[in-house]
């Protein structure tokens, strides 16, 4: 299928700052003749990664953590930023040492993924991790992680356990099920 050519750019400005984020507004115009406003997260160049770790004894490996956006602790994969000079492999090795104390010798990319594409451009690059091995690296979360174990046979059940919430994890967790033989699962 063709792509169609985006809008054109007439303005662009910050128009929100914060410690962590820059909102700015777009004018656009569009083919048709039409002009509108849009607001996005200024893009960072910074992307991201979740791994979906399996233990040797068939265990997939969460953490819960404290959402600040839901206010209450969310259970979900191992994720993180890419750091400068970083490939994404090596990002999500040093981000499963740093969250539950495990580096992977296999990573199977599953897909790279768009939050919210008409507000945020940073993507997200989902693997597998398997063949674990002990090693921690510090983090930089402000309190420890609760490492939860939960069978890779009843994955099906985590889909539906209410504080598994978050469509990135779930998106991994489908996308891993559905790759099973492949995976050698």
């Amino acid at each position: 299928m063709p792509s169609k050519k985006g809008p054109e750019i007439l303005a662009q400005k910050t128009v929100a700052e914060s410690r962590l984020f820059k909102i700015e507004a777009l004018d656009l115009a569009f083919s048709n003749g039409t002009k509108r406003t849009y607001e996005r997260m200024k893009p960072s160049g910074r992307n991201a990664v979740m791994m979906v770790p399996i233990t040797e004894h068939g265990d997939i490996l969460l953490v819960r953590e404290y959402a600040a956006g839901t206010e209450r602790y969310e259970l979900g994969f191992p994720k993180g930023l890419i750091d400068l000079g970083e490939s994404p492999n090596q990002a999500a090795v040093r981000e499963l040492k740093e969250e539950i104390g495990y580096g992977a010798n296999k990573l199977t990319p599953l897909k790279e993924v768009i939050l919210a594409p008409s507000y945020f451009s940073s993507r997200m690059t989902l693997f597998v991790a398997q063949e674990l091995y002990p090693e921690q690296l510090e983090g930089d979360e402000p309190e420890p992680l609760e490492i939860v174990k939960w069978p890779l046979a009843q994955a099906d059940e985590l889909l539906s356990h209410m504080d598994f919430s978050e469509a990135r994890s779930i998106t991994a967790l489908l996308l891993m099920l559905r790759m099973k033989s492949e995976l050698g699962l």
